[in-house]
């Protein structure tokens, strides 16, 4: 890579890195730390509440398809640009929200806006403007990303309790209008441009072509069910495991370990992967959850059988948001790399609203959190069997296409 292209790579990941974390921590998990001041202001219950979080969510998951296609056409400057206006808008009319009906169009609002400023739409520009540099400026940039929980649960906290849940939001609509704004429209300046990015990259599939294949439905059924998992997982983890039987204290603190897992997870990734594709790591991600969940169904109430459990199941959502980025362009192309993985990420950003709802519900008619644990066990068994037919299949076809004569 020449230094001009290393340049622009470099400034393309710094920006990045500095909108996803603003993004990240004011759209997604600013909330969770508000939540109950908005339940006792709004005077709603906590199913209504979050509720239109899971709402959000589901507009985004719908909402990812076209949004790919707009990342193809017109690049990340614009796209990711105007989904940093409509986050600023979301979240001053989230801060002013007086009832259910303005408190579940302010939720619509950003569930909008994180389809065009979150992950997805990040690795798409990324993708179209870097090309062959694309799988480490995807590393690098979840490394990054992995902050914003670290720096946004502590700052919401402390901007709540000064000046309440509504000013806090107030501050982070300017945040996303004063700088993820200008940010994203430094996108696509200097370096390598993206018309000549897209050239040097091969050919690959339309939506259209990739939809028909079997690989593109077994992956995003693969990667919606362990989504599925992670998010029933993070929602219930701390009651889960004291009600296994591990102390309050050390579940919180067990808890506590996972992000720092997911960055380490990442660091590995970026040290240790780059000699292996974008399938194996998968592999080994997708073999990661399972035998975590195995562990602590069978550990039960000991400590050490949960701890276990945290370490392998932050290092296995680390690196699947680095495999999630990279596995379609490697298996489908780059040319429309935005519509192909838009597609793919909708169903697990369905399954992530559904979960915790799902898991809620399973634990209130079951009563086992022991059953909850072996039922999300079989989910990441069959998300891995169909992984592991995805990457399968998607191997004869790549033989198939080279034994094909040439004319």
């Amino acid at each position: 890579m020449s230094g001009t292209s290393t340049a622009h790579a470099r400034a393309t990941v710094g920006i990045l890195a500095v909108t996803q974390i603003t993004s990240w921590g004011a759209l997604y998990y600013a909330f969770a730390v508000v939540a109950p001041r908005i339940q006792a202001e709004l005077g709603m219950g906590p199913e209504l509440v979050f509720g239109a979080f899971s709402w959000s969510l589901l507009v985004s998951g719908l909402a990812a398809t076209p949004v790919g296609v707009l990342l193809d056409r017109f690049g990340g400057r614009y796209v990711m640009a105007a989904g940093s206006l409509l986050s600023a808008l979301g979240l001053a009319w989230l801060g002013s929200a007086s009832g259910v009906v303005s408190y579940y169009g302010a939720w619509s609002l950003i569930g909008l806006a994180m389809a065009l400023t979150l992950y997805e739409a990040a690795f798409a520009t990324i993708n179209r403007e870097l090309a062959s540099g694309a799988r480490r400026a995807i590393s690098t940039l979840t490394l990054f990303g992995g902050l914003a929980s670290t720096l946004f649960w502590p700052l919401t906290s402390w901007l709540d309790a000064r000046l309440g849940w509504r000013a806090t939001f107030l501050w982070y609509a300017g945040a996303q209008a004063l700088v993820c704004f200008p940010l994203h429209l430094l996108l696509g300046r200097g370096g390598v441009s993206s018309r000549a990015a897209r050239t040097a990259s091969a050919k690959g599939h339309t939506l259209a072509q990739a939809v028909r294949q079997p690989v593109f439905w077994m992956l995003a059924f693969a990667f919606s069910a362990n989504t599925f998992v992670f998010s029933a997982m993070a929602a219930h983890l701390i009651p889960l495991l004291r009600q296994l039987g591990v102390a309050a204290g050390t579940a919180v603190l067990l808890a506590a370990m996972i992000g720092p897992m997911q960055v380490a997870g990442r660091l590995c990734e970026m040290a240790f992967a780059c000699r292996v594709t974008p399938q194996g790591v998968g592999k080994l991600t997708f073999a990661t959850l399972p035998a975590a969940l195995l562990i602590l169904y069978l550990g039960g109430a000991q400590a050490s059988a949960a701890a276990a459990f945290c370490i392998l199941y932050g290092l296995s959502n680390g690196i699947l948001t680095i495999v999630r980025g990279t596995l379609p362009q490697a298996l489908f192309g780059s040319e429309h790399y935005g519509a192909i993985a838009g597609a793919m990420a909708a169903p697990s950003l369905l399954s992530k609203a559904a979960g915790p709802l799902l898991a809620a519900m399973f634990l209130h008619a079951s009563g086992t959190p022991s059953g909850l644990v072996l039922v999300m066990l079989a989910v990441s068994v069959i998300s891995f069997a169909f992984y592991l037919a995805a990457v399968r299949v998607a191997r004869g076809r790549s033989s198939a296409s080279l034994a094909m004569p040439v004319d």
